[in-house]
């Protein structure tokens, strides 16, 4: 027996060429929560904290508790996270956008006020008023194009630091969830 399916017209039209361009214009339309990683100072990073926007985090494992996330050789985070033992994983709320926004910002001085932030375990940088935060140990740096993939092994956190809804990324802006 053979199944078809009415796909519609676009279907049908020519494929887009693999490249830069389809992969962002695909994933502007998958709507993500919204991370913020840290990493303490070091010689890497003038002794300065460093700190982004992650576009990209994924539960890996619970046992042992694994998350990953994607970071570009070329940020300005990178020598940090590159040689950092730790790092910290914030999950956002819908009403800081602004916070997300700093972090993402190239140039900025992301530590800087108003940004409220206290040495965590490990000096890890845990941002003040997010919905949740994790403390991890950097146990692989996975080569990935211009990109690596982070594997970190949560080492303390809280799930519940305060209530709220999730702050989320589609279509290149910073969204509220919506029913």
């Amino acid at each position: 027996m053979t199944v078809t399916h009415d796909l519609g017209a676009d279907a049908l039209a020519a494929p887009a060429v693999a490249g830069p361009e389809l992969l962002r214009s695909t994933f502007r339309r998958h709507a993500a929560g919204v991370a913020v990683i840290t990493a303490p100072g070091g010689a890497a990073h003038d002794g300065r904290p460093a700190g982004f926007t992650a576009g990209s985090l994924t539960s890996v494992s619970a046992e042992p508790p694994l998350v990953s996330f994607g970071i570009g050789t070329g940020s300005s985070s990178w020598p940090a996270v590159s040689t950092a033992t730790h790092v910290g994983v914030h999950l956002l709320g819908e009403d800081q956008r602004e916070l997300a926004a700093t972090f993402a910002r190239s140039g900025a001085d992301r530590f800087a006020p108003p940004t409220r932030w206290t040495a965590g375990p490990e000096g890890v940088p845990l941002l003040d008023g997010v919905l949740a935060w994790l403390v991890c140990r950097v146990v692989g740096r996975v080569p990935a194009g211009d990109h690596r993939i982070v594997v970190a092994e949560v080492v303390a956190g809280d799930a519940g630091a305060r209530e709220g809804l999730p702050l989320l990324y589609h279509h290149g802006r910073f969204n509220a969830l919506r029913d």
